[in-house]
Order: structure tokens, then C-alpha cells, then sequence
């Protein structure tokens, strides 16, 4: 059975008997990548530090001798994150989603220059806090303005490929790495180039449009439809107006406006958050960015003491990343959202044991070199699992499960609790390894994971394939404790 043939769910395409595909559009497609460089200077800003951090402490020699102090470098650019993200929600809602892009590329590029001029460590954590700024604002910008553009059947895919930049960013970072490892002030070009693709989306997003249903929520309603006749076939156009029309009734219907409060206020919502804000945290806490900050590091942890091979082995981590993503891209719409979920778990739950045997067998060995391989499979087999999974799947939903007039306010929440996890996990990650040893923080991560998959199979629902009206329902009807109407809109949306 395909979406098209399913009451109940967006029935468009049998209208035209067309389907949709990522290609379809020229001109969505344009918007998603160009908002998708957000999602790159997000990848870039984590995984270069990665490899700046080498170079950093051989210039600093305070940083070389504090752990706090290098896992502080690291960690401002969350805490700016986390600023960015919180206000980011506001931002999008107040002044629209491309004025957000646009602040997010201002300030990302002067903290690239303030990075690559810092004379001492200080400053350089200044300028890692002003990035920090920009990818928090850009976090929440970004899948929001792509979901709102896209059409429903290929909306999870789109939103993915933000995510795929966010890979292929950190990707690029350790291709910047290896390149500059043998120039003058390495570690300063590693962390000034960032702010070039940042100047590029700020030049192109100024000949692209606001958010369609932002602009419609916005009484812009004819600046909204021109933006929709380009999305959509005259066909569809209509129902979309149809359904912005019902969203924007109900939206006038609410006594007040927003408010974060009201989040905690209403059941439905409540729920909503919950799952949403639930998966960011796990994604985080599930150990992503602890690998792709440290695995640099990590390499050096097994064994490995070049810096050249130690980035060359991440920068083989950091491809299998963007590849993963690339098979998510396709799976998200095709398995699901909740499945992909599952089975991503599954994985990283299996290769997080095998990361804590490899160190535990390696501390205890006199073999040179064998378990250090071990744990480097460990590595590579943990993105294999976790990059087409829990790396699109948190964004994705994040971006399609709130009410329009809930949607900046959760995801810039939601974007919070993703980057506070991510402050706490790379904040701490080096100090419990110097404290309980490496095999038994990723012994930890692993139990993390155990809880991430019964919190998915419990509390995250299926939406693949449904219109952000029919998620709403999803809400209510589970609110209600009913879940007549939710189990049918579930089922809907599981069958492909």
C-alpha cells in the first residue's frame, strides 16, 4: 500500500497519480540546501575542534596540561549553542525564519575570525562561544524552515539532508584538518575557514523567500501563496491553502499568544515536547559527540600516538558518517521514523559494548596494537549504526510533531535540551575517562542506550507519511487516552 492510497493520510498524489521524490522540485530542493548550510557550519564547528585541539595544545601549554581547560575550548561553543537555541526559537517565530539564517551567518563568521586570531587561550574560547551562537540559532532554523517547505511524502528525507550537511561538515573539517597539518598556524586556518560557507549561505538566503506558513500565519497571505505555487502543482496548491487557512482559524481561536509556560500547560503538547526533547537528549547522551569531538583523541586513547594517523582514522569516521546519513535520507521515509529509531539503538548498543571490551582487554594486554584496532572498529561500526538512526531521526521528528503555533517555541526548546546534553557529555567525557577509565564510560554510554530504545519504543509515535494536521491528532486523541483515533493515524502512517 502506498501514502496516496491511505484514508485518512495526505492523499495528494493519487490526484495526479505522481509520486514525489527528492528531485521533483528544482526549486525545493535549492531551498533545503541552501538552508542545509546551516547544518554544515553546525558539522564544521564540531568536528574540527576535534582535530584543532592536537595543535591548540602543542601551542598552548596550559591547555596541554588541563583537561578542564581543553574540554572548556571544546564545550563553550555548546554553551553558546544553548543561548542560541533558546533564543532561536523566539527569533524564528518573532521575526521569521530567514532573518534567523541571516543573524546566524553574522554572528558564526566574526566568531571565526575571533577564533583565528585569538592570542591566547581565553580569547579562543570567546570566539568558540560566539559560533556557539550562530549553529544554536541555526539548529532550530534550519530543519524548521526545510519541513515547512517541503511537501509531506518526501518531508522526512529533506529535513535529513540537513542533517547530511551537518555529516558532510564534519567530514569536510577533517579533510581542513589534514590539510593544514603541515602549514604555519595550523590550528588557526582550521578554525578561520568556517566562516566562509557562512558567508555564502548569508549571500544566497537574501534571494530566497520566507517560510511559506510562517508568512501565511503572518497575514502575508499572498507573499505566502507565490511561495507555494512554486512548491506545489495547481492540484495540490489548493489543499494547502485549505489546511494553512484551518491552521491559522484555530491559531486565532487561542486566547493569548505562546507562551514557553504554555508548553507545560496543555496535555497534548506536554507529550509532544516530551518525545521531542526526549530524543534530543538521547541522541546526545547516546555518545555522538563525545565520538565525533574526541575520536581524534580516542584513536590516540588506543594506541595511536600520530597525530597525521589519528586524524586520517577520524576522517574515515567522519565518511562513514555522511554515508550513513545518505542511506537515512532514503530509509526515513521509506522504514519510518520510529523504526529507523529502533534499529539505530539496537546498533549502537552493540558497538558502544564492543568500544568499553576493546579498552578494558587493551588496559590489561601486553599485545601492542591488536585491541587499539579493535576499539577503531568499535568506532567506525557506532556510526555505521548510529548515522542513517538517532542521527536524522530527533530532527526530523523535532521538525513535524509541534503545532505551527507551538513549533518555534518547542524546537527552540527542544534545540536546548540537545545542546545542554551535548554541553554535559563533552564537558565531562575526559574527566570520567581519566577517573573510571575509557572501557567504562563507554560501558556507561551503552546502558544510556538501553534506556534511549525503551524510551523511543514507549513514548515516540510513527509519522512518517502524515501532514502536520494529522500528527496534531496523533496529540489529542493520546491526550484523551482514547488511542482509537492515534493508534488509526499510527497505523497510517507505518504502512509504505
Amino acid at each position: 500500500m502506498t501514502i496516496e492510497s491511505l484514508p485518512g493520510s495526505s492523499g495528494y498524489l493519487g490526484a495526479s497519480e505522481r509520486k514525489l521524490t527528492y528531485f521533483s522540485n528544482s526549486y525545493v530542493l535549492g531551498l533545503t540546501l541552501v538552508a542545509g548550510i546551516g547544518g554544515l557550519l553546525f558539522g564544521y564547528d564540531t568536528g574540527v575542534i576535534s582535530g584543532a585541539l592536537l595543535y591548540i595544545r602543542d601551542e598552548f601549554e596550559v591547555v596541554n596540561q588541563s583537561s578542564f581547560l581543553q574540554e572548556t575550548i571544546v564545550s563553550m561553543a555548546l554553551v553558546g549553542a544553548i543561548i542560541g537555541a533558546a533564543a532561536g526559537g523566539w527569533v524564528n517565530d518573532v521575526y521569521g525564519r530567514k532573518k534567523a539564517t541571516l543573524l546566524a551567518d553574522v554572528v558564526f563568521a566574526i566568531g571565526s575570525i575571533v577564533m583565528a586570531a585569538a592570542p591566547d587561550p581565553y580569547v579562543l574560547i570567546f570566539g568558540r562561544l560566539l559560533v556557539g551562537l550562530g549553529v544554536g540559532v541555526a539548529s532550530v532554523t534550519a530543519p524548521m524552515y526545510i519541513a515547512e517547505a517541503a511537501p509531506t511524502e518526501i518531508r522526512g528525507g529533506l529535513v535529513s539532508t540537513n542533517v547530511l550537511m551537518i555529516t558532510g561538515g564534519q567530514f569536510l573539517s577533517y579533510l581542513v584538518n589534514l590539510a593544514f597539518t603541515e602549514v604555519p598556524g595550523t590550528w588557526r586556518w582550521m578554525l578561520g575557514v568556517s566562516g566562509v560557507p557562512a558567508a555564502i549561505q548569508f549571500s544566497l538566503m537574501l534571494f530566497l523567500p520566507e517560510s511559506p506558513r510562517w508568512l501565511y500565519m503572518k497575514k502575508e497571505k499572498s507573499q505566502a501563496i507565490v511561495v507555494l505555487s512554486k512548491i506545489y502543482d495547481p492540484y495540490r496548491l489548493e489543499e494547502e491553502i485549505d489546511q494553512l487557512a484551518a491552521a491559522l482559524e484555530e491559531e486565532r481561536q487561542r486566547k493569548n499568544a505562546v507562551r514557553y509556560s504554555d508548553v507545560f500547560r496543555s496535555e497534548e503538547i506536554r507529550l509532544a515536547f516530551l518525545a521531542g526533547a526526549g530524543l534530543q537528549a538521547f541522541q546526545q547522551f547516546t555518545g555522538i559527540n563525545t565520538v565525533m569531538y574526541y575520536s581524534p583523541t580516542i584513536v590516540q586513547m588506543a594506541g595511536f600516538s600520530s597525530n597525521q594517523l589519528a586524524l586520517l582514522l577520524s576522517l574515515i569516521v567522519a565518511l562513514m558518517n555522511a554515508a550513513g546519513t545518505v542511506v537515512g535520507i532514503y530509509l526515513i521515509d521509506h522504514f519510518g521514523r520510529r523504526k529507523l529509531a529502533l534499529s539505530s539503538l539496537s546498533g549502537v548498543i552493540v558497538s558502544l559494548a564492543l568500544l568499553s571490551a576493546a579498552f578494558f582487554l587493551e588496559s590489561s594486554s601486553s599485545t601492542n596494537g591488536f585491541y587499539g584496532w579493535i576499539a577503531v572498529l568499535g568506532l567506525a561500526l557506532y556510526i555505521a549504526f548510529f548515522s542513517p538512526g538517532m542521527g536524522p531521526v530527533p530532527w526530523t521528528v523535532n521538525s513535524e510533531i509541534y503545532p505551527q503555533s507551538y513549533r518555534g517555541i518547542c524546537g527552540g526548546m527542544s534545540a536546548t535540551v540537545n545542546w545542554v546534553s551535548n554541553l554535559i557529555v563533552a564537558q565531562s567525557f575526559l574527566s570520567i575517562a581519566d577517573a573510571v577509565g575509557t572501557g567504562a564510560t563507554f560501558l556507561i554510554l551503552a546502558g544510556i542506550a538501553v534506556l534511549a530504545f525503551a524510551f523511543v519504543a514507549l513514548f515516540v509515535p510513527e509519522t512518517k507519511g502524515l501532514t502536520f494536521e494529522e500528527v496534531e491528532q496523533i496529540w489529542r486523541e493520546k491526550a484523551r487516552s482514547s488511542g482509537y483515533g492515534s493508534e488509526a493515524l499510527l497505523v497510517a502512517g507505518d504502512l509504505s
